[in-house]
């Protein structure tokens, strides 16, 4: 709860500025935050310093805590070390704030970072379609690529799917590093350089047959991307063309959702974690099928939603590959004499 608007900033700023003159270290406990708000607590977690311990243990993701049965587990998973807390109080406490305010309810009780309403997507869902052990893609296989791009604020992400649809974060070079840029890494600025050299690599790595790439602030790459690797292959895909988004995004949520679905992903908690941040932002009614069309956007200037919409990209690429025959097996090439 402590926040710029609250004092808690400079509050926070002013004890370790204290602290440190003394030789002291310094202890942060709580609850779990609203992403919305950009709490200190919240910002001590996302911090990149290298000295921070951080002890943040959750229930596990797939447990629903609208769910009686799968929130008395999270309770018990929760409390376990704190045997004189009644779990059937707080199991009264939290059923009753949940009716007029479930997310406060689930981050208090149930020690989950938890945004406000708006939010896109049912976190549980995302984290049922986890790979039930690690995945290790071979070389040259069909994949398709999603790319969302961006120079200095947002993040830039490539994210890779393959035609059986398993969808995974790559690394490239030879620190392995993930295809996820966050420009404060890099002198406050997405490395133009190495997103090429990724891009090249990846290239050879697996054989991609589709790739779409929101173009704003990246014409000049793609079209270099398209002349290497083919014009049908690395296609512009803008992301604010209002009626093929919402398609997308409707299309991944119900592939996603739906237990007969072979989606897979790895599990990078950097990308699930700007999934959880992305909001419905409402646009205009469709003419025809009179359905009400979105977007997703971020509910503040902090939460990144980069990766989301390259997991959306990667895999509506995936779809439309296989709708124009990639499944097809390449036919054997004879030589008569």
């Amino acid at each position: 709860m402590w926040l710029e608007t609250n004092g808690g900033w400079k509050l926070s700023k002013n004890q370790r500025r204290g602290l440190a003159g003394m030789g002291g270290r310094s202890i942060e406990t709580t609850n779990s935050w609203n992403p919305t708000e950009n709490s200190v607590a919240q910002r001590t977690h996302e911090s990149l310093a290298k000295d921070i311990n951080k002890d943040f243990q959750q229930p596990p993701a797939n447990l629903d805590f609208k769910n009686k049965a799968d929130r008395r587990r999270i309770f018990e998973i929760n409390y376990a070390a704190a045997p004189w807390v009644s779990v059937d109080a707080v199991e009264a406490e939290a059923s009753e704030l949940m009716e007029t305010d479930a997310a406060d309810a689930e981050r208090f009780f149930g020690n989950r970072i938890v945004a406000g309403s708006g939010a896109w997507f049912d976190m549980v869902k995302w984290a049922d379609r986890k790979a039930k052990a690690p995945v290790t893609v071979s070389f040259r296989t069909k994949v398709c690529l999603g790319f969302d791009g961006s120079d200095n604020n947002d993040h830039t992400g490539i994210r890779l799917e393959t035609l059986g649809q398993y969808q995974f974060t790559p690394t490239y070079g030879a620190a392995s590093l993930p295809t996820l840029w966050d420009p404060r890494k890099w002198s406050g600025r997405v490395p133009r350089a190495e997103v090429n050299a990724a891009v090249d690599e990846l290239a050879t790595q697996f054989e991609i047959v589709r790739a779409y790439c929101d173009p704003q602030f990246w014409e000049t790459e793609i079209d270099t991307w398209a002349s290497k690797y083919g014009e049908k292959v690395f296609i512009k895909w803008p992301t604010n063309r209002i009626g093929q988004m919402w398609a997308s995004l409707e299309r991944f949520k119900t592939d996603v959702g739906n237990a007969e679905s072979p989606f897979t992903h790895d599990g990078d908690e950097t990308v699930a974690a700007h999934i959880r941040n992305a909001v419905v932002r409402s646009r205009a009614m469709n003419s025809l099928t009179k359905e009400r069309q979105y977007i997703i956007g971020k509910p503040e200037e902090h939460q990144k939603i980069d990766y989301a919409m390259s997991s959306v990209l990667a895999h509506d690429a995936v779809m439309d590959a296989i709708a124009g025959g990639a499944l097809e097996e390449d036919p054997d090439e004879y030589v008569y004499f």
